[in-house]
């Protein structure tokens, strides 16, 4: 393409496929790579971490990126340009100014909207600030403000008897996969999920007799992480008196619930915690009756 637009001048014999670049030195050669959409990142990532069929970077090699980033893939650009460097090469960029953009100009938009002439605009693509330039676009060629519908996610637009209007919203999100269901994990459980990762979890098993209203056995307290039992043996008997001093309290009342207990036991427990590790972990207290 550079060479049918006359950006490059080059003897055609001067050009060769890929595959036969490893026949020649390496000075002899210059690649040009490029992405699914005009940036060259996605081949030349592969290129730095050696995973590109045909070409890998190498001590001494020189990488010059024509392009500056558009504002989404500055990270990885930085990225790859790191990667690069490790590999050994070079790298030298241009001017800031020199932007490929896969979406049309201000006059392009202007231009289409002159020729298909709209009665109502609805822009999309882009983000809301996007959106609203282009609406401003459109209001500035003549469309009628009250044409014009600057849409959220789950808005439905509605177009009956030639007239167009904002009618309801439908429920918009992420889709969570996971294993076999589709869309079938709650709040709840990502929340559990949440915290699980974060501090861990804590089981609490003790078992009761609720005729004679005492301990049988236990408590027994089991981490996982949340700290390193081996470790941490000290705080795990503490944990263990505070519960067996919780539950004796409980069953000196006059009614016994085994739902109460295990509030009281992760209330008092998750306090005791916290003021001690600085940590929430999710308490589970098991209780089995004998």
């Amino acid at each position: 393409m550079a060479l049918k637009l006359g950006y490059l001048e080059v003897d055609e014999t001067s050009i060769i496929p890929v595959s036969e670049a490893k026949e020649l030195h390496p000075s002899e050669v210059v690649i040009l790579a490029t992405g699914n959409q005009g940036e060259p990142l996605e081949a030349l990532q592969k290129m730095a971490s050696g995973t590109h069929k045909l070409i890998s970077i190498e001590e001494g090699d020189t990488v010059f990126i024509a392009v500056a980033p558009s504002p989404s893939i500055e990270l990885m650009l930085f990225k790859t340009v790191d990667a690069v460097a490790r590999a050994g090469a070079n790298v030298l960029t241009s001017s800031k100014k020199v932007h490929v953009s896969g979406h049309g100009s201000q006059e392009d938009l202007k231009m289409m909207i002159n020729l298909i002439k709209p009665k109502y605009f609805v822009p999309i693509q882009g983000e809301f600030r996007m959106l609203k330039s282009h609406a401003t676009l459109a209001s500035s060629l003549g469309i009628e403000h009250n044409h014009i519908f600057l849409l959220e996610k789950g808005d439905v637009l509605e177009y009956s008897d030639e007239r167009m209007k904002v009618n309801g919203r439908v429920p918009t999100g992420n889709v969570l996969i996971d294993g076999l269901g589709v869309g079938d994990i709650g709040n709840i459980v990502l929340r559990d999920r949440r915290l699980l990762s974060q501090d861990g979890i804590l089981i609490v098993v003790i078992t009761l007799t609720k005729q004679n209203r005492m301990i049988v056995s236990g408590p027994e307290i089991i981490s996982r992480g949340f700290v390193y039992v081996r470790e941490s043996e000290k705080l795990m008997a503490e944990s263990a008196d505070l519960v067996r001093e919780i539950v004796n309290q409980n069953l000196q009342q006059q009614s016994v619930e085994w739902a109460t207990i295990k509030q009281d036991v992760r209330d008092k427990l998750n306090y005791f915690l916290y003021n001690k590790t600085k940590r929430r972990p999710m308490i589970l207290p098991i209780i089995m009756e004998v």
